[in-house]
């Protein structure tokens, strides 16, 4: 598989708690962006965040919060990505997402 060297970045914002159906939402974006042949995602999970409603979430020991923040990052062709926010978007009850052009330097490496 092969990115080109001007590419895309998806970022997607979600809480850890967001499901699609009987699974988590993150899990179901990178299987269906599996599915669907983009290049990789990666699910970050943060230990503090806000969304729209201001609503604090934290991974501190005296909060009881477990919804952290996960970002989702998809790095592929504008057109492949394209094609994958329709399908994104069935997927998602609220969020924040995001798109912005990249430069790929390095994809995997030759032979491997």
């Amino acid at each position: 598989m092969q990115i080109p060297l001007d590419a895309v970045l998806l970022r997607i914002f979600l809480g850890e708690n967001d499901r699609h159906g009987h699974q988590p939402l993150y899990e179901a974006v990178v299987l269906k962006a599996r599915e669907m042949h983009l290049g990789g995602a990666t699910v970050l999970r943060g230990p503090m965040g806000f969304g729209h409603s201001s609503r604090l979430h934290t991974a501190k020991i005296l909060r009881l919060s477990e919804d952290l923040p996960i970002v989702i990052e998809i790095v592929d062709s504008e057109a492949k990505i394209d094609a994958f926010l329709p399908v994104l978007d069935t997927m998602m009850g609220s969020g924040l997402v995001t798109l912005e052009k990249v430069t790929v330097l390095q994809y995997g490496k030759a032979g491997k």
